[in-house]
């Protein structure tokens, strides 16, 4: 089995919303962030790919059909080389309610979580992020909005120049079924499109962050 669907876009932009979805639409396994922290065996490949490990992609993805969020969305351009014949998502969202987000989501839990989540695999997990998208991706930098807000929008514009328009989905969640239905090929299900993982939803989970707001 190999990737038939690879999210490219960043944490915070619908993603866990765009797993359920596209389960929901016959495209899972769909491989998120969560399905790395529950995973002993994936906390082991990305942490080893840390230290300097070629990544195995055929062994990440094995049994999964799609892909969406950190880590593996850091890897659109590999990913999207290996799997050849893989259709491209790039999730999207109004820049300010991105960053809104994430500052009070991934920014805080990643920091904090990767010594004082009280689960040894919640640690790994957050560890791998912080690596990956804070230090990686933002150069330590997150907390500087200005900064942070030209990444994501690099990232969106190399993205969109990158990947052939016939092959990328450019996506805002919040215009549900419609245009995600139409670039796979399905019909639209007779169903609310999911929503869930919400700042409010992913503080509760976190309780090392006990304490921070949601906006």
């Amino acid at each position: 089995m190999s990737l038939k669907i690879i999210g490219a876009g960043f944490g915070r932009t619908g993603t866990h919303s765009v797993k359920s979805a596209l389960e929901m639409l016959g495209f899972g396994p769909c491989h998120h962030m969560y399905e790395v922290r529950r995973s002993p065996e994936q906390i082991a490949l990305w942490a080893d790919h840390l230290k300097g490990a070629p990544m195995d992609w055929d062994r990440v993805f094995a049994g999964y059909v799609s892909q969406v969020d950190w880590p593996a969305a850091n890897y659109w351009k590999e990913l999207s080389a290996h799997f050849p014949e893989a259709k491209v998502i790039l999730t999207t969202r109004d820049p300010e309610a991105w960053y809104a987000s994430i500052s009070k989501t991934i920014l805080p839990a990643s920091e904090i979580g990767r010594v004082e989540d009280p689960d040894p695999m919640g640690r790994a997990g957050s560890d791998i992020i912080y690596q990956i998208a804070l230090q990686g991706i933002f150069g330590g930098r997150l907390a500087d909005k200005a900064h942070a807000l030209e990444v994501y929008a690099r990232h969106q514009q190399t993205v969109r120049a990158e990947i052939p328009a016939d092959r990328l989905l450019v996506y805002d969640v919040a215009q549900g079924w419609g245009p995600l239905c139409d670039f796979l090929g399905v019909a639209v299900p007779d169903a609310a499109f999911p929503s869930g993982n919400s700042t409010a939803d992913f503080l509760a989970r976190k309780t090392y962050l006990k304490g921070t707001s949601a906006i």
